[in-house]
């Protein structure tokens, strides 16, 4: 869908370019965006290496198995039907400490490593005759998928990066503001999660 957008948007411009007679701005423009866009794709492509890298430094050397317990109390008023030491919890915390760190592209291999041991645990249910049916998502998928996409952050990295390359005299200056809408959508996201498991349980 976006794709089409993006598309419908580009031949929207090109026409009102011919038509208002502006198609050396047009040209000059697309080259322009085109330089930006290169340049973006590097600076971003060594933020997120080094961020991706220092996460899977942190989780050879136990760092994240180490935040994992530290974060028990909290993943097991999130998910409480996950037992204790299953996979998931530490591919959920690898992403929840991604996303507070601001790293959203670090914190996206460990969502779908959450999101593929958490498929594997319904179909275990299923052979036992319990969880939901083939193709529908557990509660489990679907608090997950809201936790990740609220995302509280810290320090919102990605953001920072983005200002810095545009030349933002205070590309930090994001950061309180960052916090305090993500602390909201958060806190409203785990509100409705547990609102809805109430209701379904």
């Amino acid at each position: 869908m976006l794709n089409y957008l993006w598309g419908f948007m580009v031949i929207i411009g090109i026409a009102v370019g011919l038509v208002t007679g502006s198609t050396a701005a047009v040209s000059d423009a697309s080259l322009q965006s085109a330089k930006e866009a290169v340049s973006l794709c590097i600076t971003m492509l060594g933020v997120m290496s080094f961020w991706c890298g220092l996460m899977e430094v942190a989780r050879a050397a136990g760092i994240i198995e180490g935040f994992t317990k530290a974060m028990r109390p909290i993943l097991k008023l999130l998910f409480p039907g996950i037992p204790s030491g299953h996979p998931a919890l530490e591919y959920i915390a690898a992403n929840m400490i991604a996303n507070f760190l601001g790293l959203g592209w670090a914190a996206t291999p460990a969502g779908l490593s959450a999101m593929r041991e958490l498929k594997k645990l319904e179909e275990e249910r299923r052979e036992k005759g319990q969880g939901v049916s083939e193709g529908s998502a557990s509660n489990e998928m679907c608090t997950f998928l809201i936790i990740n996409i609220s995302s509280l952050q810290l320090i919102p990295v990605n953001i920072i990066a983005y200002r810095s390359q545009y030349g933002s005299v205070n590309p930090a200056a994001v950061i309180a503001p960052a916090m305090v809408a993500t602390a909201i959508s958060t806190l409203a996201a785990v509100i409705y999660c547990k609102w809805k498991d109430r209701r379904l349980n």
